[in-house]
């Protein structure tokens, strides 16, 4: 059987001071339509990367609301998981030509999924690519299925979208986080825009007094009397934190005694992570003044938090991003930010607010963004205070589980 990821519960009533009565009100509603379903979401690691954060809080509300959910992962070995992480790329827009070998290393480890797949559910959420054929090799039964696509697929490379498509077209939904992202080939089907939201009650972002984190920060090697520039993401080419290492050179060159914290996490669907982060290792070795750290080493949700609301400024080079959760989970803090102008960011970010939308290629653009958020306190406040106020409105978890539920209870009423 496909191994059950243990789940929290989280009273709806504890994020009521956050929201307003309408949104309240809705979640109440869908929660009672969909008694007695079952649901399932269904992916392929528990821990490391945004679409694991989502599920851990989006399902722990839907548990303090009553509802009968399950979160299971599938198994793979690391071939399989080198397999499905060129997927992952290759739908991002990376050139790759699908050998028949990845093929049936794919197909083989979905048919074990399958067959291991035994529990029966009403409604059924599979996310990104890993799992896709599970709907054809499980077979429907008596539940709806829907296909979550976290990724940036607004250039996909087609031998690998023309090789899943035949699985994709079974789903009776499809999720997207924004229009743009949908690929003409499956655009006659019923589609859903869902962009994802953070857990204000979550470790990595709930209050935490600014002199423990100058405390937590001192502790983890930062002189916290001196400029502070933080990255946190996977471990991932399409993060560049290469890239973020030579922009903060350039940075410290004008910002005397800055420094640099490069928080990364390891994800288990990821083998690609463990050589670049010896690449990162390489490269910052000798520097003292850049921290490099991850969940393997120490870095919990908690010092992820800390450093997201105490540094200076926060940057996201992305290349391509789904959509960033990063983001929001940094304006929430009401730090300043300079992230790439892609992917699902800039709707995070609308002009004034949040900090500066950069091309993620222009390196020295770049930097002179943070030198500007860096020697300017009083501006880093202000945008700061307007991201937070965007993410209120937009990108919390309350509103990314009322359109989840939303979807959930349309294709439930339809029998």
């Amino acid at each position: 059987m496909l191994n059950l990821v243990d789940i929290a519960t989280e009273p709806l009533d504890d994020y009521l001071p956050l929201i307003n009565t309408d949104q309240a009100d809705r979640l109440r509603d869908l929660a009672q339509r969909l008694k007695g379903y079952r649901i399932l979401h269904l992916n392929a690691t528990p821990y490391g990367g945004g679409v694991s954060e989502l599920l851990r809080s989006s399902l722990a509300l839907q548990r303090g609301m009553g509802l009968d959910v399950d979160w299971r992962v599938i198994a793979g070995e690391t071939k399989f998981f080198e397999v499905t992480k060129r997927f992952h790329n290759a739908l991002q827009g990376a050139p790759y030509d699908l050998p028949e070998e990845d093929r049936e290393t794919y197909l083989l480890q979905n048919s074990f999924n399958a067959r291991e797949f035994e529990s029966e559910y009403d409604l059924i959420v599979v996310h990104d690519p890993q799992p896709v054929p599970l709907l054809r090799m499980h077979g429907r039964g008596g539940a709806k299925w829907v296909w979550r696509c976290h990724i940036d697929t607004s250039e996909p490379n087609e031998e690998v979208l023309s090789f899943l498509k035949p699985y994709i077209d079974e789903y009776d939904s499809l999720v997207f986080t924004l229009d743009k992202f949908v690929p003409d080939t499956l655009r006659d089907h019923h589609i859903a825009l869902i962009p994802p939201g953070i857990d204000p009650l979550s470790p990595k972002n709930f209050e935490i007094p600014r002199d423990l984190c100058r405390r937590i920060m001192a502790w983890v090697g930062v002189d916290t009397k001196r400029p502070v520039l933080t990255q946190v993401s996977r471990f991932d080419p399409w993060k560049d934190p290469l890239g973020v290492i030579r922009i903060f050179r350039e940075v410290r060159e004008q910002v005397p005694g800055a420094q640099l914290a490069l928080l990364g996490s390891m994800a288990l669907d990821d083998p690609e992570a463990w050589d670049l982060m010896a690449e990162i290792r390489g490269e910052a070795d000798g520097d003292d003044d850049i921290i490099v750290a991850t969940n393997l080493t120490g870095i919990s949700n908690m010092e992820v938090n800390v450093f997201q609301r105490n540094s200076d400024v926060v940057v996201q080079k992305s290349i391509r991003e789904g959509f960033g959760l990063i983001v929001s989970e940094t304006l929430w803090k009401g730090t300043a930010m300079v992230a790439g102008n892609t992917g699902g960011i800039p709707i995070q970010m609308p002009e004034g607010t949040g900090g500066f939308l950069v091309d993620p290629h222009d390196e020295e653009m770049m930097a002179e963004r943070v030198v500007e958020l860096m020697n300017d306190p009083e501006l880093r406040r202000q945008l700061g205070e307007a991201g937070r106020e965007v993410v209120r409105d937009n990108f919390l978890i309350t509103r990314y589980v009322i359109d989840e539920l939303e979807l959930l209870a349309g294709l439930a009423s339809e029998g």
